[in-house]
């Protein structure tokens, strides 16, 4: 496997490694039943009354814009530049596929929206708890479809987001592209942040122990069998409800990001091997960090911010270069 250890002095670790002392004093997430999700949910968004005033506190606005996916409705989280957009998001949020929305990641979004002058549509997909996982992968889909057929965005380079959950969405998502080439080809680049692409399990989740940070380690298999019920293991792996065992052929380029201490390392690793036959790789596994490090507030997280965004910048511009030379 190829992959590089990401550079951060003895005063970034010392940081990570003391956020991570409280972190282990937390309540893991886990996906045990129906009533835990739909609880946290509530609470998200009770959280969020108000989220308005931080986008204009920059100058920015969020629309709401409800497109229709099979007979379901789904709601995208539009953010545009002050300035004209060199280039389009498209995100997809984490939270395990049964808590989160769109607008739970307008403070990374937020500031990819700066920092590299694009729109972002955030896409508030449908949750676990009461639509099967194929719901969610064709709203995402047909976010996709919708972005790259919308006349605003036409000529615009496409970046697709993702972590955690998201990315398992993102990946599947481009996946599901596959039967549209001349879309597919639109994709400039893919982010994606600690991703699950194995829904039976890499060797890093089934080894995960009771002292993993953050995620529910040793509930971690079983949470993947709750959200494909009446499958056996074989079907779990059938791309793309497991993105890992995909055709990557025709991809765009990606960059992957994993924490050491992350039980879905190995998703990342694998990911990345298999992506790089057909595609350029570029993944990175930080130290001593844990699921959701981009969240934290560590030095070590805003370092990969900032890279995360002069690569999608770097990507947009190389696009943009090649089409003006044609």
């Amino acid at each position: 496997m190829t992959i590089t250890d990401w550079p951060a002095s003895e005063q970034t670790l010392a940081q990570v490694r003391r956020f991570n002392k409280r972190l282990a004093w937390l309540p893991r997430f886990r996906i045990r039943n129906r009533l835990t999700p739909r609880v946290i949910q509530l609470l998200l968004r009770a959280g969020q009354i108000g989220g308005a005033g931080k986008l204009a506190r920059h100058g920015l606005t969020a629309e709401t814009k409800v497109i229709a996916v099979a007979g379901a409705s789904v709601p995208l989280r539009i953010i545009r530049p002050r300035a004209q957009s060199r280039g389009v998001v498209l995100d997809f949020h984490g939270g395990g596929w049964v808590i989160g929305n769109a607008q739970m990641n307008d403070d990374l979004n937020l500031a990819m929206v700066n920092a590299c002058n694009v729109t972002v549509v955030s896409v508030d997909y449908r949750l676990a708890v009461s639509t099967p996982i194929q719901g969610l992968l064709a709203d995402c889909l047909g976010a996709a479809h919708w972005l790259l057929g919308a006349e605003e965005f036409a000529g615009l380079p496409v970046i697709v987001v993702g972590e955690s959950a998201g990315g398992h969405l993102a990946a599947a998502t481009l996946l599901g592209l596959k039967a549209s080439p001349t879309l597919l080809q639109r994709i400039s680049g893919a982010l994606l942040y600690y991703g699950v692409y194995d829904l039976t399990g890499t060797p890093s989740v089934r080894s995960a122990s009771a002292d993993t940070l953050v995620l529910d380690g040793p509930g971690m298999v079983e949470a993947l069998r709750l959200l494909t019920p009446g499958l056996d293991d074989p079907t779990r792996r059938q791309p793309p409800l497991s993105p890992l065992y995909g055709d990557f052929s025709d991809f765009p380029a990606a960059l992957m990001l994993v924490g050491e201490l992350d039980p879905l390392k190995d998703d990342t690793l694998q990911l990345a091997d298999r992506w790089r036959q057909s595609a350029a790789v570029e993944a990175h596994l930080l130290p001593a960090s844990p699921h959701g490090f981009i969240h934290f507030p560590t030095a070590l997280a805003q370092d990969v911010l900032a890279y995360s965004h002069r690569w999608v910048t770097a990507r947009i511009d190389a696009t943009l270069a090649a089409r003006h030379g044609a």
